[in-house]
């Protein structure tokens, strides 16, 4: 399994903890500590990931192709 790199946003919550949001795919959670909020979006990301991958598995029969797109720098900050 390759090992990805995405950006999130970590906000404090107006009524405590953290929202923390992914930038690169639906993914959004919270935590009651900085820390805990981090752990959280981390597996939101997986299980997000996963069953993506199963969805794909299931409906694809074309061939995997990958490409590389460049990233704007204000995006990478």
């Amino acid at each position: 399994m390759a090992a990805n790199r995405y950006t999130v946003i970590l906000e404090p919550a107006e009524e405590g903890g953290y929202v923390v949001k992914c930038l690169e795919l639906p993914v959004a959670t919270q935590g009651e500590t900085r820390e805990e909020a981090l752990a959280n979006i981390k597996e939101a990301i997986e299980l997000y990931l996963e069953a993506k991958a199963d969805l794909y598995n299931e409906q694809s029969k074309g061939e995997r192709v990958e490409v590389l797109v460049e990233t704007p720098s204000t995006l990478m900050a």
